[in-house]
């Protein structure tokens, strides 16, 4: 239990892509890819519909509406570029799970947001703001193991991980509370669901990389590897 929650840095497995940047990846990684960025969506798209909160990103997207007057569309959008700049500095390499991570999200939350429950009662929506992390934990878990480049946010975590040398789920969680805190000083607004999202979200990530990376094909090694 322990040691899912001690991973250090994004795991590989056997159906890995050798680099970020890689123009045709074996069918296996990008299915695996797509099919964790469509867990990711729904994982998020629960707590929308749980009506106990948004995201921490979505509550700094509200408060810089708030502050500025522009829409969250565009506050959204700006956070989005802000956060990528940040990446040249911390050197992160963006792939085609970059580009795909704000096309199938998007797509995978509005296509969910019409099946998924909208509970009323406070029990319930905790249930579906804890299956929703948990989603959102195994659809990263995915994606990120697939080794075709992270989103925004998700690079940004990894390059302050590299950096700090501290545990995936410890960075994610200070990211997390962190914006959710500057968000909520701008004006933006937190639901107990957005604190819940905040403080669990990195374990749920960090314990869903290391099972999904134990229980796949082990990493071929380079010396066996077809050049």
């Amino acid at each position: 239990m322990w040691s899912s929650l001690a991973v250090k840095q994004v795991p590989r497995a056997g159906w890995s892509s050798d680099r970020p940047l890689n123009l045709r990846p074996p069918p296996l990684t990008l299915l695996l890819m797509m099919a964790g960025l469509v867990l990711l969506g729904i994982g998020e798209a629960s707590l929308i519909a749980s009506g106990a909160g948004v995201s921490p990103w979505t509550v700094l997207a509200q408060g810089i509406e708030t502050q500025t007057g522009i829409s969250i569309g565009w506050a959204t959008f700006a956070v989005s570029v802000a956060v990528l700049l940040l990446w040249i500095p911390l050197k992160e390499i963006p792939g085609i799970g970059t580009i795909m991570n704000a096309i199938v999200v998007a797509a995978a939350m509005d296509w969910s947001l019409q099946y998924l429950p909208r509970p009323e009662v406070w029990p319930l929506q905790l249930l579906e703001v804890a299956g929703g992390i948990l989603l959102f934990g195994a659809g990263s878990g995915l994606y990120l193991i697939a080794n075709l480049g992270p989103g925004p946010r998700d690079g940004l975590m990894t390059s302050l991980q590299r950096i700090s040398g501290r545990p995936i789920a410890l960075v994610r969680g200070v990211l997390e509370v962190s914006v959710v805190a500057f968000g909520w000083l701008l004006g933006g607004t937190v639901g107990y669901g957005t604190v819940m999202f905040a403080l669990l979200v990195g374990p749920a990530v960090s314990f869903c990389m290391y099972w999904i990376a134990r229980l796949s094909p082990a990493p071929q090694p380079a010396s066996e590897q077809v050049l």
